[in-house]
Formats: C-alpha cells, sequence, structure tokens
C-alpha cells in the first residue's frame, strides 16, 4: 500500500527540526538504548524484526524523553515553581525522576486506587504524589485545578509538543541504528509516541510505512481516525496504551502522517509479553509488546517487511508477569489441569497416577471433588494440574486415560 508523506501545505505542530533539536536537548541525559534484530522473532513472524529496547531507560520507559525535553526548556520562575502532572504509569515516574534531577520541584497527583508500588516508586523518584479521586478524569481534574492555584507549570503526558518532539527521539536513533527499515509499528495510547515517531519516518525524503498499534477494548485513536464509537473500557493489560481520549495535537499528526491503524486482542498481548521474556529475556509491559502483537495478529500484514517496533516500557507487575506466564504454558500445552471421573474407592487415584507415570508427565498438584459435584456419592471428580513436554505430550497423555476407560476433559482457559 502507498504511505502517506508529510503535507507540503499546513505544517503541522512538531517538525523533524524539533525532534532534532530534542534530541541534542536531552542527549546524555536518557539512554540511548539499543536495536537490535531479533532473529527467532524474525523467523516466527516472516518479518525481519528490529527491537527498540526503551524499556532500558532508567525509570524502564520511554516516557522520559518527552518529559525532559518540555522541563529543559522551562525559564527559571517556571522551575522555581515546579511542575504537576496527572499520572499513575509511566510518566509520573519519569517526569518526577528528571525534575528532581534538575532541582525541579514536581508533583504528581494520582486516583486512590493507584497501587502502592506505583505511589512509592513516584515517591521515590522525589515526587510530592497526591491522591485524589477514584478515577484518572478526578485526579486529572485537580492537578488542573492545584495548576492555577500553585502557579505550577502542568506538563501532558501526550498532548504537548515539546512532549512529541521528545518522544520522537526514540524513532531518530532507531533509523539512525537501521537506515533500512520500511514500517514502524508503534504503540498509541494518547498518540504522543506515534506521533513524533512519524514526523520521524515522514521526514528528509524517507517514506517509512507507519502502523499505530492500540488494544481492542481501547480503540480510541482508532474511533477518532476512522469516525467510529467502539467501546473504550475493560481490564487491558495493556494498561499504559487504555486511554479513553487521545490528544487534539496528535490526532491531527496521526490523521496526517500514520497509514494504519492495528487493534490486537489480550491473548496476543499475553503472547507478545511471553515471548518477549523467553525469547529476548527482556520484561515487557502489556503496551511495551503491543508492536509484536501486531506482528503476530496479522502476520500477512507484515511479511517480507523490515519492521523496526519500539518496547516501550517494563513496568509490568510481577505477579501479574507470573500470570501471564502461567498462562501462556497452559495455552502452548505445556501445563495443563485436567478433569478425571473417578469411583471413590481404594485405589482409584494410584491407578491414574500410573498412568501419569507411564506417560513420563509430571503432577504438580491434585484438587478432589466429592461432595460440590453432580456425581453420585460413590463417584468423584479429580482435577489433576501436571507439566508436559508439548501439545502432542498432552494429546498423548489424554488418549492413555480415555484407553483406560476414564472420563477427561481439559479446564481451558478463556
Amino acid at each position: 500500500m502507498a504511505t502517506k508523506a508529510a503535507p507540503a501545505d499546513k505544517p503541522l505542530p512538531v517538525s523533524i527540526h524539533d525532534v532534532r533539536d530534542a534530541a541534542q536537548r536531552i542527549s546524555g541525559a536518557v539512554v540511548r538504548t539499543p536495536t537490535l534484530i531479533s532473529k527467532t522473532l524474525s523467523e516466527l513472524t516472516g518479518a525481519t524484526v528490529y527491537l527498540k529496547f526503551e524499556n532500558l531507560q532508567f525509570t524502564a520507559a520511554y516516557k522520559e524523553r518527552g518529559a525532559l525535553n518540555t522541563l529543559l526548556q522551562l525559564d527559571e520562575a517556571a522551575r522555581a515553581k515546579g511542575v504537576i502532572a496527572a499520572s499513575a504509569g509511566n510518566h509520573a515516574q519519569g517526569l518526577a525522576y528528571h525534575a528532581t534531577r534538575l532541582g525541579i520541584p514536581s508533583t504528581i497527583v494520582m486516583p486512590l486506587n493507584t497501587p502502592t508500588v506505583k505511589v512509592t516508586q513516584t515517591e521515590g523518584h522525589g515526587a510530592n504524589v497526591i491522591l485524589h479521586g477514584e478515577t484518572f478524569d478526578a485526579a486529572y481534574a485537580h492537578s488542573r485545578e492545584l495548576e492555577a492555584e500553585r502557579g505550577f507549570t502542568f506538563v501532558h503526558p501526550f498532548d504537548d509538543t515539546r512532549i512529541i518532539a521528545g518522544q520522537g527521539t526514540a524513532a531518530l536513533e532507531m533509523i539512525e541504528d537501521v537506515p533500512g527499515l520500511d514500517t514502524l509499528v508503534v504503540p498509541i495510547g494518547g498518540g504522543g509516541l506515534i506521533s513524533g515517531s512519524a514526523v520521524v519516518a515522514k521526514s528528509e525524503g524517507r517514506a517509512i510505512e507507519v502502523v499505530g498499534v492500540e488494544a481492542e477494548l481501547f480503540p480510541s485513536m482508532y474511533n477518532r481516525i476512522h469516525g467510529t464509537d467502539m467501546p473504550c473500557a475493560g481490564d487491558t493489560l495493556a494498561e499504559g496504551i487504555a486511554v479513553k481520549e487521545p490528544g487534539g495535537i496528535t490526532a491531527r499528526m496521526v490523521e496526517a502522517l500514520v497509514d494504519d491503524i492495528v487493534l490486537v486482542g489480550e491473548r496476543r498481548l499475553e503472547e507478545a509479553v511471553s515471548l518477549l521474556l523467553q525469547i529476548e529475556k527482556t520484561v515487557v509491559e502489556g503496551a511495551g509488546a503491543a508492536g509484536l502483537a501486531a506482528l503476530l495478529a496479522e502476520p500477512g500484514r507484515f511479511r517480507g517487511k523490515t519492521v523496526g517496533t519500539i518496547l516501550c516500557g517494563g513496568n509490568i507487575d510481577t505477579r501479574l508477569l507470573a500470570n501471564v506466564l502461567l498462562r501462556d504454558l497452559a495455552r502452548s500445552g505445556r501445563l495443563a489441569r485436567l478433569r478425571i471421573r473417578l469411583q471413590d474407592r481404594p485405589g482409584a487415584l494410584f491407578n491414574v497416577a500410573r498412568i501419569f507415570h507411564e506417560q513420563g508427565v509430571n503432577i504438580i498438584e491434585v484438587y478432589h471433588q466429592r461432595v460440590f459435584t453432580t456425581l453420585p456419592a460413590k463417584g468423584l471428580i479429580t482435577d489433576i494440574e501436571c507439566e508436559t513436554r508439548d501439545r502432542d505430550h498432552l494429546d498423548r497423555l489424554t488418549t492413555a486415560l480415555r484407553r483406560a476407560q476414564y472420563e477427561v476433559s481439559q479446564v481451558e482457559l478463556a
């Protein structure tokens, strides 16, 4: 498909010169993260896949770039009064870290239900954290009130030209490292990262295709660009891009420069997080894995192309990560729970366990259900959680159990 070009008649709010100025401004104060080819993911997807490891920033996310670019452009009066933001995520930590490093007071307003670990991390970077309201909208409104009352400078997470220019430096580095890229696949939340990235991709004679990625549960930019009205709600693994309303500046830039937006489901996001840990040995949050999720969801769309995607953040709760990895093991057949009907008599469980042993399957846990079952009083249900080598190994076990006249079914994941 033909890619969009930068409009010649209507200059956009952010230019390649702004991005280059931002790169010079923040140079040495943020990590110039590596861009590396992934041979295994390339074989898996059919594209030549390059990864930009923004999860290796000090606060584990690209948000530092835009935050620092904004802070460095404040005058002395604004620096003295301090900055404020509403965020429960990576923007809060990036802004707090660099503000403290520059001696600028920072205040972050977070909803009351923000996980304690995020509050603690943000405070650890030197910010004054204020918990207010049950929703992000309430926290945002309060931050704007404090901005007016106390003379703070509000730093928007995405809808600001300085933020956009700063975020674009990630794509600038990526294209400098791999000039042969023909496609950029970039997560979209509010649109700051993809706006800055698209400016770079469409400038200086380049015609790189730019594809945005949103979670199916939060297609806000997709709705804005296509005039659709799909709901934006739900618990997505990619909470970093779970934005109900994209920015006005960013929407204008996305409409002008971005070639396509792909929506990805939760299962693909989980698979992408798991693959990046297993193959690249790198921890990435759901939003950071969205680009790979798009490659997995639509392999035909990217096959044969040289694709760069930005692993934009690595801040994922460890318990959630463990859950994602275990679910991936279950979907691949390496972890399974089998429900087996037995007669309640001595030796019944022993005889079943012997089949597991014969098939070389490791039993992890056993759950007996004698009371809460629809079976007759002499019957029972046993759930056996087990570990196999792969799906074929699991199928051989199931076949052996059925040959031994057991009723067996697998407890499936959603």
